[in-house]
């Protein structure tokens, strides 16, 4: 009986420290504000984390997935189309950093928004040797819709239980140096 009550003592301390605010992963949005620079200024960094609607995308097959599936990453949400000009500037530096960021704890997830044919969206990686990020597509718009986003490309910065930290609404430099260091602080506050 000795032995129950001593292990259910050490569960209970277990729990109630890893429950505890002062010892969680917490991101510090003031220390985010005042490291912005560069393209990086614009990124809006929330005070609270934003729940978002679990809506879903489809991958190059046309098969339906959502954000869980990233579940316990911190995301780079990137929301762009074959036809928008600053999307396709933008995009080798999402491949680029996704490919620098070689961790298990963040991804770069690119959706085209409207209608963007798998083909073109293929040629287009290949044309821009974009080797790293995935083709997935909302044709309908509705993830666009749920998050939204007033423009392309967006992207969207979300913490490892898939709500929004950080917003940005035109094109941005990923994988210069303000970035990096923008992206590594938010990584590192989850670790």
């Amino acid at each position: 009986m000795t032995k129950i009550r001593i292990l259910c003592a050490t569960l209970y301390t277990l729990l109630a420290v890893g429950a505890n605010p002062l010892t969680a992963n917490t991101l510090n949005v003031d220390d985010l504000l005042n490291i912005r620079s560069g393209d990086m200024r614009l990124v809006a960094i929330h005070s609270e984390p934003k729940a978002l609607v679990k809506t879903p995308f489809l991958d190059e097959s046309d098969n339906e997935l959502d954000l869980s599936i990233y579940s316990g990453k911190v995301i780079l949400l990137n929301l762009w189309a074959t036809w928008c000009a600053p999307c396709r500037a933008e995009m080798p530096s999402l491949d680029a950093i996704n490919k620098e960021i070689n961790d298990d704890k963040f991804s770069v997830i690119t959706v085209a928004v409207g209608r963007n044919s798998i083909p073109v969206m293929k040629q287009f990686f290949e044309e821009n040797k974009i080797t790293s990020l995935p083709l997935y597509r909302d044709p309908k718009m509705k993830l666009a819709a749920s998050f939204g986003a007033r423009g392309l490309p967006a992207t969207l910065i979300l913490n490892p239980d898939g709500e929004e930290i950080g917003r940005i609404q035109r094109e941005a430099d990923w994988h210069s140096k303000d970035a990096k260091k923008l992206l590594d602080a938010i990584i590192q506050s989850y670790k």
